[in-house]
């Protein structure tokens, strides 16, 4: 800290996201979003000494007051059947036994940012996303799509609990940063798309639930009315709100305003405003900036309801499927696709119907998504502009030489293959290398591999680039395959979608290994 220079690097797992120490500060715990899991460190001597099993996409870490137990969250829900509620879970891990002791879980919850715990670790909340996903998206102007609430939990409540804070006609999304007053008496949540901050104050939301019915408890997260029992203020902030840090009087609440370049500093007693910090945002924001700020902002939608940010979480996706179309119950299911990298991978939807980025994010947003008039010309622009510069993360199954190992050249083979092992030779279209192609791996044309659903207006679907592909769970334009090995097991019976069925379980895994390679 002294010199601002890195002292040394410690291993981790495939995309580090969060840190903390235990409470002798001996050990560090690690969240590895891709890999799932949580990497535990030995500081002393550097070196990791083993992973926990997490959930999908872990998030983010917090040391309960007494030390005891280390909370992780994860951004995306856990694969499950088709069509059905997500579901998520804050994975709860004993430090002195360094092993997960609990997996509480959350029902309807997808998308879980920041935990914290009070009370010496018997009142535990975790702030997320509970998406209805499974109704057409024609019900925004009628209730709401994403809901945003907390998971309070612990032996101070007993079972999970969820409680909304949005209110009737107003929405406040997505919650993500965390922070409780030093008595213990107020919580404060950043809600990045509301550019606000809302606080609750905790005996009140206490009180709230423990007077409620086991049955009024399981169905509280459905009650818009529920917030004005516990939310004491709503306090408007900087550009897209994020972490949060209180000072330890608790007197101020400094909040981290992403988009902005700015840091709030709120009167904790008044719950106003009380100065702003800059950070040296430039004078002139960049095309490329400005997208940014309004990818994160739901103030477009109606109610103020969601923005690209909710279903893309932090620029990635969601991992769910949606009806997204007025067009009756159960019709054109979609899953949600990877925006990395995406530029020059046209056209757009999984039917190919918007040739555009301008076509996707403008009119179709407007009308089928917000329900409310969205981005002028200019600021259409500027999203699309961002939403190209989007990049490809590292991919984490190449070697650091870009050499393939044995296996993955094994399936570079299949990839590429033109004849079955009974030496027939494979129709050019029915190549895995022929609809995959070029540089993102994309022929850009629309075809019929066998995976159109009844419910589907047209079997013909956009061939998906494949860039990162191992990253994008679930698979197949409705999101019915839960993994890679769905796709060919499960879902091409009469290879259509390349010849599959004559291979092995050992080379069905040999392709799938070359697979997350691109």
């Amino acid at each position: 800290m002294a010199s601002l220079k890195v002292a040394r690097e410690l291993p981790a797992g495939y995309e580090p996201n969060a840190a903390v120490t235990d409470a002798e500060g001996r050990f560090l715990y690690v969240a590895n979003r891709i890999g799932n899991d949580v990497s535990v460190i030995d500081l002393a001597r550097g070196v990791e000494t083993k992973r926990l099993l997490a959930g999908r996409g872990a998030a983010y870490l917090s040391l309960s007051p007494d030390g005891r137990r280390i909370y992780c969250t994860h951004i995306y829900p856990q694969p499950g059947a088709f069509r059905a509620p997500p579901e998520s879970e804050v994975t709860v891990i004993d430090t002195r036994r360094q092993m997960v002791v609990e997996r509480e879980r959350l029902h309807n919850a997808a998308g879980t940012f920041h935990v914290v715990a009070a009370d010496h670790g018997r009142l535990v909340f975790a702030a997320q996303m509970r998406p209805k996903n499974l109704i057409p998206l024609a019900h925004v102007e009628h209730g709401w799509v994403i809901g945003n609430s907390l998971s309070v939990f612990g032996a101070a409540i007993g079972e999970v609990v969820q409680v909304p804070i949005d209110e009737l006609d107003r929405y406040y999304t997505p919650p993500f940063g965390l922070a409780i007053s030093p008595g213990g008496q107020q919580l404060f949540v950043s809600t990045t798309g509301s550019d606000s901050v809302t606080v609750i104050e905790i005996p009140k939301l206490l009180a709230f639930i423990r007077a409620a019915s086991p049955d009024e408890r399981r169905t509280m997260a459905n009650d818009l009315s529920a917030s004005a029992n516990y939310v004491a203020a709503r306090i408007p902030v900087g550009r897209a709100p994020k972490g949060l840090a209180l000072s330890p009087d608790g007197k101020r609440l400094f909040v981290a305003n992403r988009t902005d370049d700015t840091i709030s500093v709120i009167d904790t007693a008044t719950h106003r405003v009380a100065s702003t910090i800059s950070l040296g945002r430039p004078a002139k924001l960049t095309a490329e900036r400005r997208g940014e700020r309004l990818f994160f902002s739901a103030r477009f939608a109606f109610q103020g309801h969601f923005g690209c940010a909710n279903c893309h979480i932090e620029a990635t996706v969601d991992g769910l499927n949606w009806d997204l179309e007025p067009d009756g119950f159960g019709v054109d299911i979609v899953e949600n696709r990877l925006l990395e990298d995406i530029a020059g991978t046209g056209p757009f939807k999984w039917n190919g119907s918007n040739p555009d980025l301008e076509t996707e994010c403008g009119p179709r947003t407007e009308k089928y998504f917000y329900r409310a008039q969205s981005y002028s010309p200019a600021e259409l622009a500027d999203l699309v502009s961002f939403i190209k510069s989007i990049p490809l993360r590292p991919n984490r199954y190449l070697r650091k030489d870009g050499e393939l190992t044995a296996q993955q050249e094994r399936g570079l083979a299949i990839f590429e293959r033109a004849r079955s092992k009974n030496g027939m030779p494979i129709d050019d279209i029915n190549r895995c290398s022929t609809c995959h192609m070029g540089p993102h791996h994309t022929s850009q044309e629309l075809s019929d591999v066998g995976t159109g659903k009844p419910t589907d207006r047209s079997p013909l679907i956009d061939v998906p680039q494949l860039d990162n592909v191992a990253l994008s769970a679930p698979y197949l334009h409705d999101g019915s395959a839960r993994t890679l090995e769905e796709i060919w097991t499960i879902f091409n019976p009469h290879d259509r979608h390349g010849v599959t069925n004559d291979l092995s379980k050992d080379e069905l895994n040999d392709l799938i290994e070359y697979l997350k390679t691109l």
